[in-house]
């Protein structure tokens, strides 16, 4: 059995000890000492920190990748779990807060790997929630595990909304944005855009597995919604974690689209942009990322470069909104790590928030049904939520509900190591970027292959062999 990891005792036990009140006096530096010497290791399988077995109300089984391209998106998810824990420590009525085991494996990024994780999860640590995942496609292999155990899975960083539409059910919830909110603010941005430039050609870059493929559908179903007319100069389809964009690159430049829009994401995103800077890609035609490509560790590849033509956004920005809950969870990040957060920090720290409060709703020995109908239309107020605005968990899709900010690249030294951030930002509200419900149904039906509602069909993988759309 694998070692419990440090030996301060977790920051919900060390409340017990102190007086009332006292928790708060001392204020971030307690907190995020009884979490942070729960850190593991170099090379350990398991990571373990919050309460320990024999007090905890509740074991979480979270995968994350822990190596590789990927690894960044699993460490930060790590830290602002620690985050959440926390602040649900101090803000919370005293002996309200419900005590959480978190547990952590390298998911590696394949789903075979998740789903044995996950089962072990539930059948030797008798883990009540599985939480994490970074790939749709392992997502959708631990969210049949959820729903075949009827265990609650507490998604925190992928975004196919094939897991909130088609693959919905009762026992999923995802605590960040998806792709049908980040392609809806897109749409809206493209359509603005239009107005402005008259611009016609599009092209569509993605990852070749179902992250890439839903996101380009929710692109050109709320392109549609709206009526943006354009001609499909064609799509592109690299395998994940491809290491060499060139050819890519080469058939974009040959199409000549006005715009091209990426769902290429983290290292893989990097890789391409760099390429597509050298190429001089970004001199012919707007580049945009709508869903990832604002990442801090994007911002910080970049160097000094803030090239025109770049349009990005992402699911968390450390300098937007300009609120102190988000000055103040960047902060706390950046006093933990020693540097600036990825997006995937807020997730995981909105997913396990999400969870001390349903807990905190429904009762520390809540059954499941309790628990979904807590986290059912549960408000949360989130480092992302703009003045005025707080996120809440939609009861049909169990999908977090959360505005959009999508900027330009400016000069900002603001963020070391990085100097450009985004800035000149367009904000889109979060009314306005949720799938309608006939689409929902129809996506639903289709997916169940009842007669008369259909999917698009996959797009061709050729950009060269795919002829242009025609107008709509």
């Amino acid at each position: 059995m694998p070692a419990r990891i440090g030996v301060t005792p977790p920051l919900i036990e060390l409340r017990a000890a102190l007086p009332p009140g006292a928790l708060r006096g001392w204020g971030l530096a307690l907190a995020l000492a009884a979490v942070a010497m729960a850190w593991p290791q170099v090379g350990q399988a398991r990571i373990e920190f919050g309460a320990p077995p024999a007090s905890a109300d509740a074991t979480v089984g979270c995968m994350f990748p822990l190596a590789g391209r990927a690894a960044i998106y699993g460490r930060d998810s790590i830290a602002g779990m620690k985050l959440a824990l926390a602040d649900l420590a101090t803000e919370l009525p005293p002996g309200t807060a419900p005590r959480l085991r978190i547990l952590v494996e390298d998911d590696r990024s394949k789903a075979s790997v998740a789903t044995r994780i996950a089962e072990n999860f539930i059948a030797r640590d008798k883990a009540r929630f599985l939480c994490g995942v970074v790939s749709s496609g392992v997502a959708q292999a631990v969210s049949r595990v959820s729903r075949e155990r009827k265990v609650i899975m507490i998604g925190t960083d992928h975004a196919s909304s094939r897991l909130t539409i088609e693959d919905f059910h009762r026992h999923y919830f995802r605590l960040s944005n998806d792709t049908y909110t980040s392609m809806a603010a897109g749409a809206r941005y493209l359509a603005d855009l239009q107005k402005k430039n008259q611009w016609r050609r599009l092209a569509f870059i993605g990852p070749d597995y179902d992250y890439g493929h839903i996101a380009w559908r929710d692109l050109e179903q709320a392109l549609d919604s709206i009526g943006v007319r354009y001609d499909m100069a064609g799509h592109l389809w690299p395998r994940l974690y491809e290491p060499d964009y060139t050819a890519y690159i080469a058939e974009l430049l040959a199409a000549k689209p006005d715009v091209v829009v990426t769902a290429l994401w983290g290292g893989d995103f990097i890789a391409f942009l760099k390429q597509a800077l050298s190429s001089g890609l970004l001199e012919k035609a707007r580049l945009a990322n709508f869903d990832t490509g604002a990442n801090f560790d994007v911002l910080a590849s970049l160097d000094e470069q803030a090239p025109a033509g770049l349009t990005l956004s992402a699911r968390h920005h450390n300098n937007w909104p300009e609120t102190e809950r988000n000055r103040k969870f960047v902060s706390d990040f950046h006093r933990l790590e020693g540097r600036f957060p990825t997006y995937a920090a807020e997730g995981a720290y909105a997913g396990i928030k999400a969870i001390g409060r349903a807990m905190q709703v429904a009762g520390r020995k809540a059954n499941n049904e309790q628990l979904i109908h807590a986290l059912e239309g549960l408000q949360l107020a989130l480092p992302e939520d703009p003045p005025g605005y707080v996120s809440h968990i939609d009861p049909q899709t169990h999908q977090i509900i959360q505005a959009q900010a999508i900027g330009e690249v400016l000069p900002n030294t603001a963020f070391a190591p990085a100097k450009v951030m985004l800035g000149r930002w367009t904000v889109y509200r979060a009314e306005d970027l949720q799938p309608p419900p006939g689409l929902i149904r129809s996506r639903r039906a289709g997916a169940r292959g009842i007669v008369g509602d259909t999917l698009p069909v996959k797009p061709d993988d050729k950009l060269a062999t795919r002829k242009a759309s025609p107008l709509r």
